[in-house]
């Protein structure tokens, strides 16, 4: 059981075993001296003997026995607890009802000073602030309690109980929300991306509605376009290349195309045209024919604008096509026949009947530009040879 506070507790007084002296023989003793200490050594004070202390109700009195009160002695112990007193709080002198005992307004209670109370919306600006928004202010504690107010008050601590508690959750989770808030970005991003690519490929916003042809030459554009037109309406994304290599395949002077999509309805064609070096005499004719040999067109006549070849197999025909090739457009047109034996031997005939020895292939370039000078320098005539097949040193005969 706990001992309460402020009481004190009286110590019995022990009784003592040793026999008393008479008063004669306690006044013939001497006195008693004490010894002589030193001045600088201070006296020790004698401990003082406490007796054991004894709870009030042992010392209850028995029925019928009028209660006494024991006198407080040198052995009494009192240790009150200390305890900081509050500030008297000034209320407002209220009227009691007569006969009605009960201390003064402003007067601290009977019942001991109190230990210090720290207010909960003192400790926690939170809860403060929740309180504060829910309309509860310090006048109200002064306000008589009712019904009405002991709900209002009760309402507003549980509102501020909530949000403490859910400000509490918001501050230990707020690495689990940026977590969350950085995948569900990753996941909108991804699903952003597709949906563009669904729409970009399967909406019909994106179908092919213009085909746009380019690099014709010796061909009408309108004719490959038409050429193409099975493609009109798919989507760019879905356009078939092999259904568009099927349908160029059809032109002898398409050597090679690339396609590139323009969002949102058209698709551009750009073709190479093959490039005929000559014409090669058959049965039939002669057929127009470009350095891979394939023939381009077949007349019965010889084409304008295109010397005769004369070689031997397709290492022949490739190094005629090289020489062909690498002249200039002024020469180009003054071929008459063109010799290939083999790669090392290539020889040139001019429409007015100059000869030139060309000999290999290679260096095509430098020696088309070697053969210019010459024949700006001096004319070709019927027997004029102009041998380049020494570029460094060239020969005119």
């Amino acid at each position: 059981m706990k001992r309460p506070q402020g009481i004190e507790h009286t110590a019995k007084a022990v009784p003592s075993t040793t026999p008393e002296r008479p008063a004669a023989a306690a006044q013939a003793a001497p006195p008693h001296t004490p010894p002589h200490t030193p001045a600088s050594a201070p006296r020790k004070p004698a401990a003082r003997r406490v007796g054991l202390p004894t709870a009030w109700w042992l010392n209850k009195p028995a029925a019928g026995e009028a209660p006494t009160v024991d006198e407080p002695t040198a052995e009494a112990v009192t240790e009150p607890i200390p305890v900081q007193k509050p500030a008297p709080v000034q209320k407002p002198a209220t009227a009691q009802p007569a006969g009605t005992a009960g201390p003064a307004s402003g007067e601290p209670s009977s019942t001991g000073p109190l230990a210090p109370v720290t207010p909960l919306t003192a400790a926690l600006p939170r809860v403060a602030e929740a309180a504060e928004a829910a309309g509860g202010t310090d006048a109200d504690a002064d306000t008589p309690l009712t019904p009405s107010s002991a709900r209002a008050r009760l309402r507003a601590a549980t509102k501020a109980r909530k949000a403490y508690e859910r400000s509490e959750v918001r501050r230990f989770t707020r690495h689990l929300r940026r977590r969350r808030a950085a995948w569900l970005t990753g996941i909108g991003a991804v699903l952003a991306l597709a949906l563009f690519v669904a729409v970009g490929t399967f909406s019909p916003l994106m179908a092919l509605t213009t085909i746009q042809v380019e690099g014709t030459n010796r061909l009408a554009a309108d004719e490959v376009a038409t050429a193409l037109g099975g493609q009109i309406g798919t989507p760019l994304p879905l356009v078939d290349q092999g259904a568009i290599h099927d349908g160029l395949a059809g032109f002898a002077l398409i050597q090679s195309f690339s396609t590139e999509s323009r969002p949102p309805n058209t698709l551009v064609v750009r073709v190479v045209e093959r490039d005929p070096i000559g014409a090669v005499a058959g049965e039939g004719g002669f057929a127009l024919v470009d350095p891979a040999g394939v023939v381009i067109q077949t007349t019965p006549e010889r084409p304008p604008g295109f010397p005769i070849l004369e070689t031997v197999g397709d290492d022949g025909l490739a190094a005629a096509g090289s020489v062909v090739q690498a002249l200039p457009a002024e020469i180009r047109a003054q071929l008459d026949v063109v010799r290939a034996a083999s790669t090392d031997d290539v020889s040139l005939v001019l429409a007015g009947g100059a000869g030139v020895a060309w000999g290999s292939a290679e260096e095509s370039t430098l020696k088309a530009l070697v053969l210019g000078k010459l024949m700006a320098a001096a004319p070709p005539g019927p027997s004029t040879v102009y041998d380049v097949s020494s570029p460094a040193s060239p020969v005119m005969r």
